[in-house]
């Protein structure tokens, strides 16, 4: 069974950066997509980025891609998520996401199969 366990959100003022990490556990497959989307109050839950644990490739959502990174560490066992300039609209809690792949990650929330509980963001 897979866990996601995420964290690094609080309170930011405008102008500021996070950097939210996602550790995954429990997995089994060799290659996986990670990905980060956010939900903010009322508001359907939309996708920020996402990478593929093996080719590291990595797709943003074009409306945040100067601001916003993703990466993960060596051990593929961490996604973390940098948040530079964050803007009131940013508000929002940061949930991650995983879904076993043999190639294309997609930003859709429907295409991942495990997420997390996810940590609030306040700018």
């Amino acid at each position: 069974h897979v866990q996601l366990v995420e964290s690094g959100g609080g309170a930011v003022q405008p102008g500021g950066s996070l950097r939210l990490s996602c550790v995954v556990s429990g997995h089994t497959y060799g290659c996986a997509c990670v990905g980060w989307f956010s939900q903010a109050p009322g508001k359907e839950r939309k996708g920020i980025a996402t990478i593929n644990t093996c080719t590291r490739l990595t797709y943003y959502d074009q409306s945040v891609r100067d601001r916003i990174t993703i990466s993960q560490d060596s051990a593929k066992d961490t996604v973390s998520l940098q948040m530079n300039n964050l803007k009131p609209e940013d508000t929002a809690k940061y949930y991650c996401a995983a879904v076993p792949t043999y190639g294309h990650c997609y930003l859709k929330k429907d295409y991942f199969t495990y997420w997390g509980q996810g940590t609030q963001v306040t700018v």
